[in-house]
């Protein structure tokens, strides 16, 4: 060390039109890189989970037509409801249940489907519980 001890404190010359460069940038050259680009995403996608969609008694089911009947009958006043429904997962086996509260608009017999004012539509077959907000 008692070597170098005439430039340990000399001045280090910089460019003015290139600044020296921040730590954090040092540090990023430095940090490690993703050998398996996807990896990670792989990994959550796995970790996360699904709910198995449940199957209705005949008792529930024979409730929701009717229910779906009464709606159908007060389509003129708007009913507004909160229906409960599953909503497959598009990657995994399953999916979640979903709760979404509406007046609806109109129930298409041929695609079964309820629409609702906000043009959200939401198949019957994957409704499990229908509450009314506004009375029918």
């Amino acid at each position: 060390m008692i070597e170098y001890q005439d430039i340990l404190n000399s001045y280090h010359y910089e460019l003015r039109y290139h600044p020296r460069m921040s730590n954090q940038n040092r540090a990023a050259q430095f940090a490690p890189f993703a050998a398996l680009t996807g990896y990670e995403e792989a990994v959550k996608e796995t970790a996360r989970t699904t709910t198995e969609e449940r199957i209705l008694t005949e008792d529930e089911l024979e409730q929701l037509n009717y229910q779906l009947q009464e709606i159908e009958k007060d389509l003129e006043n708007n009913p507004k409801i909160k229906i409960t429904y599953f909503e497959k997962d598009k990657r995994k086996k399953g999916g979640k249940y979903l709760e979404y509260t509406g007046e609806v608009k109109k129930i298409d017999l041929l695609k079964k489907e309820m629409i609702f004012f906000s043009n959200k539509k939401i198949s019957i077959k994957n409704i499990i519980k229908i509450e009314n907000i506004k009375p029918i």
